[in-house]
């Protein structure tokens, strides 16, 4: 793998007007590029097929959290809109992240978010994971690859932990 394979450019941006023109500059240097939130809630899956049609794999970042039915489902619609990775949170439980590993299928990787960046010990302690955000973390990854996750996400703080 080439250096600039492990780069992810993030298409944040509100409209695809407006990212294609840095998507199209980055796109020759970059290994993946990400379509966030949203970007998806303004274009749907549109987004991801103008991004992959710049010949790069898309990373669908939507941080998935719903019942494993409706998870399934979004993440089979997610596999269809030419994704090559989604996001899901580690909080929705092991038969979620199943639900969504079968949903994306074999062209799909699905990764675990753990904890968001943005929750420290008090925020994690009011929503019921007591404790430091590095046991939380280590536990949500764990159970989260036991459930099938090709991969997790989370902070730079806890990549020794996991």
């Amino acid at each position: 793998m080439k250096p600039s394979e492990r780069i992810c450019a993030a298409l944040d941006f509100p409209t695809f007007a407006a990212a294609e023109p840095f998507a199209r500059a980055v796109a020759p240097e970059v290994g993946i590029l990400k379509v966030g939130l949203e970007l998806f809630a303004a274009e749907g899956p549109a987004a991801v097929r103008a991004a992959a049609a710049l010949g790069r794999p898309v990373f669908l970042d939507l941080k998935l959290h719903d019942i494993p039915n409706t998870v399934e489902g979004a993440a089979r619609s997610a596999a269809a809109s030419g994704a090559a990775l989604l996001t899901v949170h580690a909080a929705g439980g092991a038969e979620m992240v199943r639900a969504a590993v079968r949903g994306a299928g074999p062209g799909v990787r699905v990764l675990a978010v753990t904890v968001l960046t943005s929750l420290d010990a008090a925020a994690l302690e009011a929503i019921g994971l007591a404790g430091p955000p590095e046991a939380a973390v280590v536990r949500l990854a764990r159970l989260a690859v036991d459930a099938g996750a090709g991969g997790i996400v989370c902070s730079p703080h806890e990549v020794a932990a996991v």
